[in-house]
């Protein structure tokens, strides 16, 4: 007979991050998520790490009285259960900004990730054995250089990190404004020498596309060898994007959301037609979030490499992604949001079980390196994490960095994220505009 799930407990939690730029904004001095922790009757506890918000919250309450009581070998009964409630809400929309704004796939992560934990302890099986048709297909999971543009935090009066004793280069470059090829250059220098990526991704829509041409010049400069991307989440136009990419095409390996929706063209008939006239291979984690978009992006070959974020898909749908990906010719990618140390492991587990060719992951956790709510987070090396053998997801929670997480939660009184609320130190009455650049104003 397997354990009982006996008691959810729900932890929102904050972290601190950079002035970190995107399309959206600046990221604010701090992060939000939630921790979602499942006891059962014998003694193990299960752990999974989503967004937070108001709706979220609400909606793992919806979800409590379906998840205790339930055994935990039913998963799957469980998480459809789940999936019926929160279907009476409505249906979603992911939203224009370049974060998701859904709540129901983001609710059944966390409980599918907790079951999944406690699952794989009761079976004495790593999780990445126990997802998919097949299971754990490798053994490390390759991890890119997740690079920013960086804002001043100098020129606001918010409380961003400072490398008043830095470890190293990280430590300090991490800290301070990166707007210029250089400083992008000595970002990617810093994370190499710390974390041994052989990969480079840059977050664009901040500045001028040709001057985001340049960092990913400065980039292969001083990476000569490495996989390159650049990621604008559609800022650009069609025409722009072509005019952009085309002279540096031979420095990337592809283009990640080089465009998006355009008048009365769709973000998959831009991304088609960009393919088209530049020979690029596309990555998206903005046209292709749900299997239906996934099939329309697939019949107008708008795009190569899904990047299947399992915060987005769920965990077993973002392997499910990974299968197909590997029938259908195709590249399997993670995309990443700022997380804490639980999501590293979820996001390793799944990218462990996905078959066939799969690109580098993203992750966030380099800006939030420091900073734990585990005992023994997993650890980049050599650009690598290591999948583990231990039964579960192989962290355990640390109850006092939680409750230090859980308390600058409650001491900020935010509740949704909100990238525009920075900007708008460095441009005053700064608005989001999904085909402007941040600071192209």
């Amino acid at each position: 007979m397997f354990p009982k799930v006996k008691s959810m407990k729900v932890v929102p939690v904050a972290g601190y991050d950079s002035f970190l730029l995107n399309l959206s904004g600046g990221h604010a001095p701090w992060f939000i998520r939630c921790v979602v922790i499942l006891e059962d009757d014998a003694g193990n506890k299960g752990v999974g790490e989503i967004p937070s918000s108001d709706g979220i919250l609400k909606g793992l309450e919806q979800c409590r009285s379906l998840v205790e009581g339930s055994q935990v070998n039913d998963i799957k009964q469980t998480l459809n259960r789940a999936r019926q409630v929160l279907a009476r809400n409505g249906r979603e929309e992911r939203g224009r900004q370049t974060f998701d704004l859904r709540v129901a796939v983001h609710v059944i992560t966390g409980l599918e990730s907790a079951l999944f934990d406690l699952f794989g302890k009761a079976l004495q099986m790593p999780v990445a054995d126990l997802l998919g048709q097949y299971g754990r297909q490798r053994d490390e999971v390759e991890a890119l250089g997740y690079l920013f543009l960086l804002g001043d935090p100098g020129k606001t009066d918010l409380p961003y990190p400072k490398a008043d004793d830095p470890k190293d280069a990280w430590d300090e470059v991490r800290c301070r404004e990166a707007l210029t090829p250089e400083a992008v250059a000595n970002l990617a220098k810093a994370a190499y020498e710390r974390y041994g990526f052989k990969d480079f991704k840059l977050k664009g829509g901040v500045l001028r596309g040709e001057e985001e041409a340049d960092c990913v010049r400065a980039l292969h400069e001083a990476f000569p060898e490495a996989r390159l991307t650049l990621d604008p989440n559609g800022a650009w136009k069609l025409d722009e994007a072509v005019r952009v990419l085309t002279p540096i095409r031979d420095l990337l390996s592809y283009a990640e959301d080089p465009c998006g929706q355009e008048e009365s063209y769709s973000g998959r008939e831009t991304m088609a037609e960009f393919k088209k006239r530049t020979g690029l291979p596309t990555a998206t984690n903005m046209i292709a979030t749900d299997f239906k978009q996934l099939q329309y992006a697939v019949q107008l070959n708008a795009v190569d490499i899904p990047l299947a974020d399992c915060h987005f898909w769920t965990m077993q749908g973002a392997v499910m992604v990974g299968e197909l990906c590997n029938e259908w010719d195709m590249t399997w990618g993670s995309h990443s949001n700022n997380h804490f140390d639980i999501s590293l492991a979820m996001m390793t587990h799944v990218a462990a079980a996905c078959p066939g060719e799969i690109t580098a992951i993203d992750t966030h956790w380099i800006w939030q390196d420091g900073q734990r709510i585990t005992k023994e987070p997993f650890q980049i090396r050599d650009g690598k994490l290591k999948v583990p053998t231990a039964p579960g997801l192989g962290v355990e929670l640390d109850e006092k960095k939680l409750v230090e997480a859980h308390s600058l939660y409650q001491s900020l009184d935010v509740t949704q994220r909100n990238d525009a609320m920075a900007m708008q130190y460095l441009i005053p009455g700064w608005e989001f505009d999904p085909k402007r650049p941040t600071l192209a104003r």
